[in-house]
């Protein structure tokens, strides 16, 4: 028999506390062992019954989301996901130490709750496998990183044609800074796909941007040709694939119904691309995330003679995406989160 996930629910809205213990008490394996209002009284609560997991809004009285958040993951390293309409402070949600999050919906239809319980049940669920990260440890932007090699790792031949491209999901919008700490205007064009809602990656890329303005960091657009020093985040909600012409390579963008690997946007579907239209010069890479989208496309990557990097289980939130990359033989080189950038630019120098 399955073990119970206890959840604890945390928003100041009545309503939504209760259709939220109702969606999650769908699935056999989760129980809502109680409901809070507040910060206070959600704290009172985890003292108490010690839940497997926590939901928790943003905004509520008293004290926020974001300050519980700090106060709570020092003390009581329990998994979180913030359940939010509000994409910035998601992410200063998610620099304090939540898990994951999921976008609180305006329920239009019956289909749309069916379609939010199932994506609520299933990130519960991968974060009682997750991995706490300490609030603040990678906090914008990253401070004190040890460098292994000299700067010069990143003044590339402008003849180059190299490109890098990343995928991941839980955890990786706070492991895409730590890699990007070491990019600069010389640095081969970047693809990233991450597992995010639409209206959360273009607020993302403004995130990222400001705190890296020597790159230029843009939700991706259909027909962008991509540039040195640049980083293109997949739009939520749509496929990019990369191919090339004769000015060089550019995206394609397409809204699709169909979730491939089960995502949209699908780093299996970037990976791919990247390996026929890039082929021996492109750098793959894999991070933390739950499931086995991206570990296709990285094997694809490797056939076609280009080179493979996988994020190691101690550095991962959840050591899933990376795992069945690993396990497939998709993946060339495992490392660090910290050594990821490291790894890059060595292979882009030789």
């Amino acid at each position: 028999m399955e073990r119970t996930i206890r959840v604890l629910v945390v928003d100041d809205s009545l309503l939504v506390r209760q259709t939220l213990q109702r969606l999650l008490e769908l699935d056999q394996e989760i129980k809502v062992i109680a409901t809070a209002g507040d910060a206070y009284e959600a704290r009172d609560l985890i003292v108490k019954l010690a839940p497997d997991v926590i939901t928790l809004d943003i905004e509520m009285p008293k004290m926020n989301g974001i300050d519980f958040l700090k106060r709570l993951i020092p003390q009581y390293p329990i998994p979180v996901v913030v359940c939010s309409s509000m994409p910035d402070r998601t992410f200063d949600a998610l620099e304090a130490g939540a898990i994951d999050f999921v976008k609180k919906p305006v329920f239009s239809s019956v289909d749309d709750m069916k379609k939010f319980g199932i994506q609520l049940i299933k990130i519960v669920k991968q974060a009682t496998n997750a991995k706490v990260i300490k609030a603040g440890k990678y906090m914008f932007p990253v401070k004190e990183r040890k460098i292994n090699q000299p700067n010069e790792i990143n003044n590339i031949d402008k003849k180059d044609d190299s490109i890098i491209v990343i995928g991941g999901s839980t955890g990786a919008t706070e492991a895409l800074p730590v890699i990007f700490s070491q990019f600069n205007q010389n640095t081969p064009p970047c693809v990233v796909v991450i597992h995010m809602p639409e209206g959360f990656t273009k607020l993302y890329a403004e995130r990222l941007s400001r705190y890296f303005p020597k790159l230029r960091v843009i939700e991706a657009e259909a027909g962008m040709y991509l540039k040195k020093g640049m980083i293109s985040i997949a739009p939520g909600g749509k496929h990019i694939r990369v191919f090339k012409d004769s000015k060089g390579y550019f995206l394609s963008c397409f809204k699709s119904s169909v979730r491939l690997s089960a995502h949209c946007p699908s780093v299996d579907v970037m990976f791919e691309s990247a390996a026929v239209s890039v082929g021996e010069k492109v750098i793959g890479v894999i991070l933390t995330g739950m499931g086995a989208d991206g570990a296709k496309g990285l094997l694809q990557i490797r056939k076609m003679g280009g080179y493979t990097i996988g994020q190691n289980e101690e550095s991962c939130v959840v050591y899933g995406m990376p795992k069945m990359a690993y396990d497939m033989g998709a993946v060339c080189h495992q490392t660090s989160l910290e050594d990821i950038s490291d790894a890059i630019f060595t292979k882009l120098k030789e």
